[in-house]
């Protein structure tokens, strides 16, 4: 499921580009602010629909214009054409094959994408919802049911949330729907979870020498069901107009024995510990459903000293998946030579 195509407008520096990527290593070089990360943008809003840098994808849109475009092509099989558009009128609008999706998530099942970037650390420090999205994009793949059960829950909760403020009585309406998707889907992570230790234990203790434990934690207490759980919320829902159990606040808490990660770890040490979370991740899918992801790595040397850099080279090699790499050098040879070189100056693409 690699990328073969790569066609853009309008993305942030890059008026236009046409890349044709290799199934192998792609290299990406350039000054700082030259576009590098811009395009690994673009080829991460075909798989993903959104950003990996902002929550706000009309930032991608070039200064001074209306809306962007990506258009891109997978190697199969089958290939798959792909096509985004970001307005800023209308928000973000997807294509498959030349026919609208009804929901973005429908991009991943054309082009799986996932990305290692120098902010790659937020995800340990920052707060539960980047380690929900970092495990249900994974549920995803391996579980397919999850999307629909996940959507009829979303509903269920926008539903119950909007009674909350306007009819506080008839917000129960919505705790059956609530209660049966929420088990389901909290079902379905535990079960990813449980699935990945063995190569979460594997990439971890590679990457890092450390022991570190990743477990989920569901969204409510442990001891009582969700039911349960709604009804002793009910008060504090009501005063605060908002659902506060439930799978929506779920966690993937990653830990070690003197405590939390993003406590007791240095910002190198948290880089490798989500390297190995994503790592681990990508093996799981691939041995699960036969994918085998595109890998974008952002100037993957970055914080990182020459004995963790090795470790982590090590370790994406294993995968022998598509590499997009982005560098300062065009003589960077972290994962051997390049299979395709691009050059980037000042917003302009060149086969190199």
């Amino acid at each position: 499921m690699s990328l073969a195509e790569l066609a853009l407008e309008d993305v942030r520096c890059l008026r236009r580009a046409e890349l044709h990527l290799h199934p192998g290593q792609n290299l990406i070089w350039g000054g700082n602010a030259s576009g590098k990360t811009s395009l690994l943008e673009a080829i991460f809003l075909l798989g993903r629909g959104r950003s990996f840098r902002t929550r706000n994808s009309e930032r991608l849109i070039r200064h001074g214009e209306s809306r962007l475009r990506v258009i891109g092509k997978t190697a199969g099989p089958p290939p798959e054409s792909i096509g985004v558009e970001v307005s800023r009128q209308d928000g973000t609008t997807a294509k498959l094959r030349g026919a609208f999706v009804s929901s973005l998530a429908e991009l991943s099942r054309a082009f799986a994408v996932q990305v290692i970037e120098p902010g790659a650390h937020k995800i340990i420090e920052e707060g539960a919802q980047r380690r929900r999205r970092w495990m249900d994009w994974a549920v995803f793949h391996v579980e397919p049911e999850f999307i629909d059960v996940w959507s009829r829950y979303s509903r269920a909760l926008k539903q119950r949330n909007a009674a909350l403020k306007s009819a506080p009585d008839q917000a129960t309406a919505w705790d059956s729907e609530l209660v049966k998707q929420g088990e389901v889907i909290a079902n379905l992570r535990q079960q990813f979870i449980e699935r990945l230790q063995p190569y979460w234990s594997e990439s971890v203790g590679e990457l890092t020498g450390l022991q570190v434990d990743l477990h989920h934690a569901r969204g409510w207490a442990a001891d009582i069901t969700l039911a349960e759980s709604l009804v002793a919320a009910r008060e504090r829902d009501i005063a605060r107009g908002v659902t506060h159990v439930g799978p929506h606040r779920a966690d993937v808490v990653v830990r070690l024995e003197k405590g939390l990660a993003r406590e007791t770890l240095s910002r190198g040490q948290q880089k490798l510990v989500a390297a190995a979370m994503t790592l681990s991740q990508l093996q799981l899918i691939h041995e699960q459903t036969g994918t085998l992801p595109t890998l974008l790595l952002d100037d993957p040397a970055a914080e990182l000293d020459r004995d963790r850099l090795a470790r982590f080279v090590a370790r994406i090699t294993r995968l022998r998946c598509q590499l997009v790499v982005t560098s300062l050098s065009p003589e960077i040879q972290l994962f051997g030579a390049p299979d395709r070189v691009f050059h980037v100056e000042h917003g302009v693409v060149a086969d190199a």
